[in-house]
């Protein structure tokens, strides 16, 4: 595992404690803030290898403050945390540079993966962002795990032009997951063309 310096960003002492105790076990060295404005300040001297935010912070959203981490450090892994999981909110993450989105609560052995990964190969995303006028007819809803683990993977996908199989039985959605990816992807500027294969 690559050793590194987290910078982990949420309002509850409950998980940054949580956090830490974890991030330390794995050998990381480990720096905790209740505030966007302490994270901010410690992304912009250039400490931390990677950093955990919450999205919902007493003085800002992560949302807004994503853009200017990118900004100034383009190959700074950051992990968005959210209690308010929904597909726009995995979009939003991913939009705006986000290196993985984990909606609350998370496993913390998946997370400590992550950070590995994360920290072994960083990345840098550089999209577009849709208007928020966009998300108000977005297909998707839902909250249960199996919901949040297809919104991780479309906000993984719309960064790319890769060719996507859909499966699942009739009634489950398949075309309502094509349309989302489709209009909130690389290839929302190109025809969407829904075939009735049962019809022919």
């Amino acid at each position: 595992m690559p050793a590194g310096s987290i910078l982990v960003a949420d309002d509850d002492t409950a998980i940054r404690t949580v956090l830490n105790q974890a991030l330390s076990r794995a050998g990381y060295e480990v720096r905790l803030t209740g505030n966007a404005a302490t994270l901010w300040r410690w992304v912009s001297q250039g400490e931390g290898d990677l950093v955990i935010t919450d999205v919902v912070m007493p003085d800002e959203n992560a949302f807004d403050l994503l853009p200017r981490i990118k900004k100034m450090r383009p190959n700074l892994p950051v992990i968005v945390m959210s209690a308010q999981n929904t597909f726009m909110t995995a979009i939003r993450a991913s939009e705006r540079g986000a290196y993985e989105y984990l909606p609350k609560p998370f496993d913390l052995k998946e997370l400590i993966a992550i950070v590995g990964r994360a920290l072994a190969e960083p990345k840098e995303r550089v999209a577009s962002t849709p208007d928020d006028a966009e998300f108000d007819s977005i297909p998707l809803v839902g909250r249960s795990p199996a919901m949040q683990e297809i919104y991780r993977v479309l906000a993984r996908l719309m960064q790319t032009d890769l060719t996507v199989m859909i499966s699942g039985e009739s009634g489950t959605g398949k075309e309502l997951v094509a349309r989302a990816l489709h209009d909130y992807g690389k290839r929302r500027n190109g025809p969407f063309v829904a075939v009735n294969m049962a019809a022919i």
